[in-house]
């Protein structure tokens, strides 16, 4: 794969073998970032589970003290009080029959985050063939599916991300911006490395954390000594 001079340059600045401290690691990300614009952080963390058993996977959701950097797009699937709670807490999107429609006839997609009430998923499931392949289907384990549809909003914009594993074993996560600075972008990554942990999975034998890679979004992987990852929470 071609790789521009910028790039080739960043791979010259640091060894691409050695594992780094995490706070060592975020620093050489942020050191090497060359774009013109703010460059989304990213963690890449292979766990040392099988997918594809259901009492292996490993998901959930973190509010990151430092947030994401990003404008989160809010729709919130509820109706009568619950919709006055939602958009009152910052929603930027409520309904219910007319959003569903809007979906299914205009492909209306216009949102990050889809959040719904209980009584709702009835109706939230007629789509759901079209919100799951997009990662968009309101999920309990996420906090997605909830009475308490305020306090989603409010903590999705404050920086709430979903966690999960994919096909590969792999959990990928942004968990800021280049401009946050190398301690923020710390303490954002030891708030996801503790749920991560906390989260393994009874059936998980062997070592947990098989690697952790942190990464800009034009920027090299930077590798981060695993023992250290488990030590910053």
């Amino acid at each position: 794969m071609f790789r521009g001079k910028k790039y080739q340059d960043s791979i010259k600045s640091y060894d691409k073998q050695k594992q780094y401290e995490p706070g060592e690691a975020l620093e050489v990300v942020v050191n090497n970032s060359k774009a013109k614009f703010d460059e989304t952080v990213e963690c890449h963390i292979r766990l040392g589970v099988d997918s594809r058993h259901a009492d292996q996977q490993v998901r959930g959701a973190v509010v990151l003290p430092n947030g994401t950097g990003k404008t989160v797009r809010v729709l919130v699937f509820a109706r009568d009080a619950k919709a006055e709670e939602a958009l009152a807490a910052g929603a930027d999107i409520v309904g219910a029959e007319d959003i569903v429609q809007r979906i299914q006839k205009e492909n209306f997609f216009d949102f990050d985050v889809a959040v719904a009430t209980p009584d709702m998923m009835g109706l939230v499931g007629r789509i759901g063939r079209v919100l799951g392949p997009k990662g968009l289907m309101p999920n309990p384990k996420a906090g997605t599916v909830t009475p308490d549809v305020a306090k989603a909003v409010k903590e999705l914009k404050a920086g709430k991300i979903e966690y999960r594993l994919d096909r590969t074993n792999i959990v990928h996560c942004p968990i800021g911006k280049v401009s946050f600075g190398k301690d923020k972008l710390l303490e954002n990554l030891t708030t996801l490395t503790n749920a991560i942990v906390k989260a393994k999975p009874a059936a998980a034998k062997g070592q947990y954390i098989k690697s952790c890679v942190v990464t800009s979004t034009m920027g090299p992987g930077v590798k981060i000594n695993t023992s250290r990852v488990s030590e910053i929470i």
